[in-house]
């Protein structure tokens, strides 16, 4: 399987080397050149498998350059109990005969990041050694919030890496933050970016983009690349959860097999729903694809008129790891929509960095309408959810989980469609208690980690063992920049 970027098909490259890069020297995303078809008799062979298998048969039919027997050991490495709290991984919740929520935050940061990002590093270490490459790799991350723990979490003190991750300056939950600077392992760096999200991976872009600074960095032993979900290696785990999510309710006996599923994403940077449009493009059997945002609503409003525009008010959220407003992986659906017409794809883009909106062809806006329902919910509307969920079903939801419900909610309400439904939780609600012991009545005293006891004490709902351990740790990192300066703090940083 060979990977080509979204601007340019003539660059191609083997799926280590994809891995390797993270992002395509012309800006542009790394993109399979043909999308895998599975059908029944390959979902009906992990029905009964344990996740890290499901894992290794999937990402094997894209990684053509790793062996099953690779795949599946990374799997047990990222997978096992030391990492996750439950043998399951990624369990799905029955709330009701006809609505599932999917958990994604069992993992050692309490994020869905955990499930890319636990694979991620061994993946680029194998592609190292793959591709011969004797450089140590710098890895930029721009992160709203979860990405950047857990990429420091995956790739702490692993051999031939440093990772130096940016995150918005006031713009994360205190106890995102303190999982950020407290964290350990003698190559990571972390850095408070004055401005947002956008601009915190408009910065990690322009570095990757910029010719001097590579070659200054490749003097001194270093090449860059990303965990952001602009690198491959990011994506295609992810492909994994809704495939194994399926298999669960086929299993459980809540759908028969070839029965429809729809999934409700929370989105922000568009990752998490491009990797279950690519699932469904593979052949898994789903309906519609219905994307929640926000009161940063830049993709409903996407969704429903082809129009991407980003030139409007930024918010900053109770569920912030959704507070963006240049989604990059839409790049890679824009692609795949236009029949992979790079030439078009690089237009939008251009488009997008000169004026701050593009406008799509009549034959992707069709295509969009038939793929996906787009929502948003704001923040009266996020409370009421989590206070619902947690009065009426006694569920404890965080934030974005509560997003995804409520506009899950919307699009039944708007459409009548009965469907079987999976939500998706990305966080534990223990990332978010201020909000989460607001929301259900109760007034928190602070807003940091002092308040895990008491959402433990009102919910009795277990804290989740990593989260507990942040109490009284030390914090490493106090880095402010600006925008502009994010290339010295990685020279420095490389020093």
């Amino acid at each position: 399987m060979k990977y080509y970027s979204t601007r340019d098909k003539a660059v191609r490259m083997e799926s280590a080397e994809a891995i390797k890069m993270g992002l395509s020297r012309d800006g542009g995303l790394l993109t399979p050149e043909s999308i895998p078809q599975i059908d029944e008799a390959f979902l009906n062979s992990l029905v009964n498998a344990r996740y890290q298998e499901r894992a290794a048969k999937v990402m094997g039919l894209y990684l053509t350059d790793y062996t099953y027997e690779e795949l599946l050991g990374f799997a047990e490495n990222a997978y096992g109990p030391d990492k996750f709290d439950t043998d399951a991984v990624a369990p799905v919740r029955k709330v009701d005969g006809t609505t599932h929520c999917l958990e994604l935050w069992h993992g050692p940061t309490s994020a869905f990041k955990d499930m890319a990002l636990q694979m991620l590093p061994q993946l680029l270490s194998a592609a190292l050694r793959k591709t011969g490459e004797e450089k140590t790799v710098c890895i930029l991350v721009a992160t709203s919030g979860d990405t950047g723990k857990a990429a420091m979490e995956g790739f702490a003190d692993v051999p031939q890496t440093k990772i130096m991750v940016f995150y918005p300056k006031d713009g994360v939950s205190k106890v995102q933050e303190t999982q950020m600077v407290t964290q350990d392992g003698a190559n990571v760096g972390v850095c408070a970016v004055v401005g947002n999200f956008d601009d915190a991976q408009a910065g990690v872009k322009r570095i990757f983009s910029d010719e001097k600074m590579r070659a200054t960095l490749a003097e001194r032993g270093y090449f860059l690349s990303s965990a952001n979900s602009i690198n491959w290696g990011r994506i295609l785990p992810q492909v994994v959860y809704y495939i194994s999510a399926y298999c669960d309710l086929v299993r459980d006996g809540e759908i028969k097999m070839g029965g429809k599923v729809n999934f409700c994403v929370p989105t922000g940077n568009f990752g998490d729903i491009l990797a279950a449009y690519y699932a469904k493009r593979m052949g898994l059997p789903v309906g519609k694809l219905i994307c929640a945002s926000n009161c940063n609503d830049v993709l409903t409003d996407f969704l429903r008129t082809g129009v991407y525009d980003r030139n409007r008010p930024f918010h900053t959220t109770m569920s912030p790891s959704m507070d963006i407003l240049v989604s990059s992986n839409l790049e890679r659906l824009l692609f795949d929509l236009s029949g992979e017409n790079d030439a078009e794809v690089k237009g939008y883009m251009e488009t997008l960095a000169k004026d701050g909106r593009y406008e799509v062809s009549d034959a992707i806006k069709t295509a969009l309408k038939e793929q996906y329902w787009g929502g948003f919910c704001d923040e009266d509307g996020t409370a009421a959810t989590i206070a619902e969920y947690y009065k009426e079903q006694g569920y404890l939801i965080d934030t974005h989980t509560a997003v995804a419900a409520n506009v899950m909610e919307q699009y039944r309400k708007a459409t009548g469609d009965e469907t079987v439904t999976v939500f998706v939780s990305t966080a534990s609600p223990y990332k978010f208690c201020n909000h989460v012991l607001t929301a259900i009545g109760e007034t928190p005293a602070g807003d940091g980690v002092e308040l895990l006891d008491h959402l433990n004490s009102v919910s009795g709902v277990t804290v989740p063992r990593r989260l507990a351990a942040l109490k009284g740790k030390q914090r490493r990192f106090d880095m402010t920049a600006e925008k502009q300066d994010m290339d010295n703090v990685v020279l420095d940083f490389l020093k």
